[in-house]
């Protein structure tokens, strides 16, 4: 797997991601604070941003892939992250919580409660990822659809 980041000269913090499979995300910084700090235009996420939403997007993969691989009848999934950052450099996320709203047909509480632990603690790697810094919770609502 290989990305590359282009930045977008002198006008700011914009970052271009291109990556390996050849896709383009835009990333940018927050306007700056103070005079002579290089800050961003605010027209794309933040980097941690996207690192944040990569992980909901992970989870979800598997918490679906789960489901339908085991004959649940899925028909959305909604994954919510809230997330707190150290207030020191490096800003690691010290606490994540997903909370996941899946709807379907007769979903089974304990299987989707299931996908979700099968995520976090086998096949999510991004979250594996950042269970070394956060404290990670989750949360599930069903509803039927």
């Amino acid at each position: 797997m290989e990305c590359t980041i282009q930045w977008g000269g002198d006008e700011g913090m914009a970052f271009i991601a291109t990556t390996g499979s050849g896709h383009m995300l835009a990333m940018d910084g927050a306007p700056a604070s103070a005079p002579r700090e290089p800050g961003g235009h605010n027209r794309a996420p933040r980097p941690m941003e996207t690192v944040l939403a990569g992980t909901g997007a992970c989870t979800a993969y598997d918490v679906v892939y789960i489901l339908k691989k085991g004959r649940q009848d899925v028909r959305a999934c909604q994954v919510t992250l809230k997330a707190d950052r150290a207030d020191t450099d490096p800003k690691v996320f010290t606490r994540i919580h997903f909370h996941f709203t899946i709807s379907g047909r007769a979903l089974h509480a304990a299987t989707v409660e299931r996908a979700v632990k099968l995520s976090h603690e086998k096949y999510c790697s991004a979250s594996a990822m950042l269970a070394k810094t956060a404290d990670i919770t989750t949360s599930i609502e069903l509803l039927d659809a």
